[in-house]
């Protein structure tokens, strides 16, 4: 990149990140007069679910100081010069301390929270007992009615925790730091996914935006960075079925691999299979349109696997249905919080996301961000998005915000890591982990 190209590129930097700001503060004036003139939001803690409260300790220096390194070794250039395998693993290891900084802010409770709160998940695995299948069965029955997050998704998350407390992880911080650890193995399954398709280099710019992105906050302790996980191993497997190396039975099997993670992840989570079009899009893009027989064959294997075990799925989204319209329709206003489930994405994910967006047609990677969105959009037209969003699109947020290290125009070269935006994003999950309990 020549010295007027890369001033050029700061320029950018600049421009995005004014831009995420005045929307930023736009969206959070609107949501602060929705809340103090009583607009229909059945929650106080609007644009988020839960309290505020300012928290401050010891602990609440970690987060800087990760922060600072993971910039200041992308400013070296640290990620462009390691062996790739070192990419994934430092990436993972990375994400790790910044997610679990985030966390402590709050001291133990900070990975625990998501676990104890009374009617959650881990309710509903501690009365599986000794008969998960019977469980199983009556999952969408009268007698068996879950929890009350557990109502708007799959039995999966349940029989997880099931599982993991079965084998002897009952301690919940050992579960916390278990599931966060897997929550963050997002990371290198989506740099796998970018390499593959958009070159090394894109992945090695792209890792820091992805390490300090303000949705780690909600990555601590929870079964939904589960959910990412699958989705981000689903389309890594798409990506190496259809890579040109890849021909005949190999890319059929890696084909039924993609499809088989995307019926599990749809088992965890009913907006997961939204995730599905970004293979779909990748297959067709790289003229390899046979592979989506094979992977909607496979992902047609778990969930008719749980249907012969007693779960229907399809049964299981219209209960899902039919509680959200009872439970949360009649006391949260579409109108309202359509709009601030925007504010919730522009928080979230942070100053990339105004990058990316802005950049979505220079990208080779364009199928993942359009599946993602579209997972987004759908969400927003039907109503479903009022109050959540934060959690309900983490499988989304990584591959919204892909397009910030997309060339400036269309077949150009790699920007640098905006580190600009980046150290913006983290500081912004910073001050949200300070003041949301």
């Amino acid at each position: 990149m020549t010295p007027e190209e890369a001033r050029a590129a700061h320029r950018d930097e600049r421009t995005d990140l004014f831009g995420w700001l005045v929307l930023a503060a736009v969206g959070a004036l609107a949501t602060w007069l929705a809340v103090r003139f009583g607009a229909r939001l059945g929650t106080a803690g609007a644009p988020f679910l839960g309290s505020y409260a300012l928290t401050i300790s010891l602990a609440s220096v970690l987060a800087p100081t990760v922060a600072v390194g993971v910039v200041a070794a992308a400013y070296r250039g640290w990620w462009e010069r390691m062996n790739w395998p070192l990419v994934l693993l430092s990436g993972w290891l990375v994400a790790v301390l910044w997610t679990l900084s985030l966390a402590f802010v709050n001291g133990r409770d900070g990975l625990t929270d998501p676990l104890m709160v009374p009617d959650d998940y881990l309710a509903d695995a501690t009365r599986v007992g000794d008969h998960p299948l019977h469980y199983l069965r009556g999952y969408t029955t009268e007698g068996m009615i879950p929890s009350v997050v557990a109502r708007g998704h799959p039995p999966g998350p349940i029989l997880l925790l099931w599982a993991l407390m079965r084998i002897g992880i009952t301690d919940r911080i050992g579960l916390g730091l278990l599931l966060t650890a897997a929550g963050v193995a997002v990371v290198p399954l989506v740099l796998f996914a970018v390499r593959g398709v958009c070159g090394d280099l894109a992945a090695r710019r792209y890792l820091p935006v992805l390490v300090l992105a303000p949705y780690a906050v909600w990555l601590a302790g929870g079964v939904e960075g589960v959910v990412a996980v699958l989705g981000a191993a689903m389309i890594a497997a798409g990506v190496h079925a259809s890579d040109a190396r890849r021909t005949g039975i190999r890319a059929g099997i890696w084909a039924s691999v993609t499809g088989l993670l995307l019926g599990v992840a749809a088992l965890f989570a009913y907006g997961a299979p939204w995730l599905g079009l970004a293979a779909a899009f990748l297959y067709f893009a790289r003229r390899r349109a046979a592979l989506n027989l094979f992977t909607g064959l496979g992902a047609l294997i778990p969930v008719v696997t749980a249907e012969r075990l007693g779960f229907n799925w399809v049964d299981g989204l219209m209960d899902a249905r039919h509680d959200f319209a009872v439970r949360v329709e009649p006391h949260r206003s579409v109108l309202w919080w359509s709009g601030i489930s925007l504010v919730v994405l522009l928080l979230a994910a942070g100053p990339a996301l105004y990058a990316s967006l802005r950049k979505s047609r220079n990208t080779p990677g364009w199928p993942f961000l359009v599946a993602a969105g579209i997972g987004v959009l759908f969400t927003l037209i039907n109503g479903l998005a009022r109050g959540g969003a934060e959690t309900s699109w983490l499988p989304f947020f990584p591959w919204l915000t892909m397009a910030a290290v997309a060339p400036r125009h269309q077949g150009g070269e790699t920007v640098p890591t905006p580190l600009l935006l980046v150290a913006a994003g983290a500081v912004t999950a910073i001050v949200i982990k300070t003041i949301l309990i």
